[in-house]
């Protein structure tokens, strides 16, 4: 059986006509002329196959059948009108969700007045962020738990996309006074006669070293996995240590001392993985925006 074809705009006559129960008011109400009107409740019945008012020269009163549709109707438009509120919050910013996935470095000194920018201007924004490894990073990206993400690594598939950011730079970290300091450039070999304090396999940043300091091996004294133990051991002067440009504010200090290297090739590459194909949803468009607008430089970070 073919269903009858019934608009918004034909519940929106019933509902006025329900509540003025006069044609000329309801008419005006919805900023119609009278025939227009009427032709739209004769079509509502007509779909609907049943009389939905009685009519007099005094007075329009629903059927018993009216009034049993005007509690779905009632239902149906406000449930149309939330649905509009809602979509106007979504466009207007005034609602929605945002989640993001980045590594630590990022997410402990670059993102946060970034975030307070952004949350000012947009209060009811819900944000999540995970501040994890290059991997876990395009894992939640690829099942739809992040929306992006800032990762060290490229990735390419026909799921993802991943496109460059920033580039990091790298520092030796010592503590002061130490005799690299004098050096007037601090080359691998330098490094490499010195107590080393290495960031596990799992991260970039040991991967970059790695990669870069090759064939050297240098006298890794231990490994470790966060940076704030780097910075506690090299401090106890228990060895030296290279860590990435965006990670300096972890060693500001006295006691240590940071120098930029210009090592070939000793450069980590962050880039913003998406999934391909997938539009970003409004919030997180706007964020992203921000974020491109700010996003670091080797300039800064040196």
């Amino acid at each position: 059986m073919r269903r009858p074809t019934v608009s918004i705009r034909h519940l929106q006559a019933f509902q006025a006509l329900a509540e003025q129960r006069h044609f000329t008011r309801a008419a005006a109400q919805l900023h119609l002329s009278q025939p227009a009107f009427s032709a739209l409740i004769a079509q509502l019945e007509d779909a609907l196959g049943v009389r939905l008012f009685e009519r007099s020269t005094r007075h329009v009163e629903l059927t018993a059948e009216g009034a049993d549709f005007a509690l779905a109707a009632q239902r149906v438009l406000s449930e149309f009108d939330a649905a509009l509120t809602r979509m106007s919050d979504l466009v207007g910013l005034r609602r929605g969700r945002v989640s993001i996935a980045l590594l630590p470095s990022l997410a402990a000194n670059w993102l946060p007045p970034l975030l307070q920018t952004y949350c000012q201007a947009h209060p009811g924004i819900e944000i999540q962020v995970s501040d994890v490894l290059s991997e876990a990073c395009v894992q939640q990206v690829r099942s739809g738990q992040a929306d992006f993400a800032l990762a060290a690594m490229r990735v390419d598939t026909p799921k993802l996309q991943a496109d460059a950011f920033c580039a990091d730079g790298f520092h030796l970290v010592c503590p002061a006074g130490h005799a690299l300091l004098q050096l007037p450039r601090v080359r691998p070999h330098d490094v490499g006669a010195y107590p080393f304090i290495h960031l596990a396999r799992s991260s970039s940043v040991r991967q970059y070293l790695d990669a870069s300091l090759q064939p050297l091996h240098v006298q890794a004294v231990m490994e470790v996995e966060q940076l704030a133990t780097v910075r506690g051991m090299v401090m106890a002067g228990l060895g030296v240590s290279i860590v990435p440009a965006l990670t300096l504010y972890q060693f500001r200090g006295p006691a240590l001392a940071t120098r930029p290297l210009h090592w070939r090739n000793l450069q980590r590459r962050i880039f913003l993985i998406q999934r391909r194909g997938h539009s970003l949803p409004l919030a997180a468009q706007q964020l992203l925006a921000l974020m491109r607008q700010h996003r670091p430089t080797l300039h800064d970070m040196g």
